[in-house]
């Protein structure tokens, strides 16, 4: 994803504008990440499959193979604990 300072997007903002129209576009502030501009088409998309919702027989078989496959990173093994823990 490419990426601009807050203070060049400022100077040249028609030229990021478009920039985000194809793809989105991250702002940094003193060398960090702080936004991301993306076009409105791209934002309700991301908007719509915020509320889908799908079964489990919808899900294709590679997506079903996949998480089956799926480990937890060792770095939050830690949560296993806290599952432990919680009972209902």
């Amino acid at each position: 994803m490419p990426s601009v300072s807050s203070a060049d997007l400022i100077r040249k903002f028609g030229r990021y504008r478009d920039i985000a129209q194809r793809e989105p576009l991250t702002i940094t502030n003193h060398g960090r990440e702080s936004l991301v501009l993306l076009s409105s088409e791209e934002y309700q998309r991301l908007k719509r499959r915020d509320r889908e919702v799908l079964r489990l027989e919808d899900m294709g078989e590679s997506f079903l193979e996949a998480l089956e496959k799926a480990e937890v990173p060792a770095e939050q093994a830690h949560l296993d604990n806290m599952l432990e823990d919680w009972k209902p």
